[in-house]
């Protein structure tokens, strides 16, 4: 288990599992009125959160499926990343896809957050590359037979 340091400037609960084999940990609006969000309109959301993960790690910040399915709600820049060197507040970029307002309340569970391991990549350039069955088959090239 991954400890990471943060601070709470909002007034809700810390992010936290709601099952013992959960990915994600819903984050919640920290805002001091409701927002309305117009169909196809996007707002960012405080969550009044501050984070410092471990070098190694990102915070991915996704939709909830209820949201989506129910409210046409959704992460515009799914999955959104937090950086491990990144200090300012957790927001949550918002968009309305629906044909309906939506108003999102302080203290409402609007994204997952999931906290993953990367690696960090060099490149080397090189003339060539291997050979594979699949080659330069592009978008729906391994679906159609």
């Amino acid at each position: 288990m991954v400890q990471v340091k943060i601070i709470n400037k909002g007034r809700q609960q810390l992010p936290a599992y709601a099952t013992p084999q959960s990915a994600g940990m819903d984050l919640r609006a920290n805002i001091d009125e409701p927002v309305t969000l117009r169909p196809m309109e996007r707002r960012l959301i405080p969550t009044g959160l501050y984070m410092a993960l471990p070098e190694g790690y990102e915070a991915q910040v996704r939709p909830r499926s209820g949201l989506a399915l129910k409210h046409g709600i959704t992460v515009l820049n799914s999955p959104g990343t937090i950086d491990a060197d990144y200090r300012g507040e957790v927001m949550v970029l918002l968009v309305n896809l629906s044909d309906c307002d939506f108003v999102v309340n302080d203290g409402e569970r609007i994204a997952q957050m999931v906290i993953a391991k990367h690696e960090t990549a060099r490149f080397i350039e090189v003339s060539e590359l291997d050979d594979t069955e699949r080659g330069a088959g592009g978008y729906g090239h391994t679906g159609v037979e």
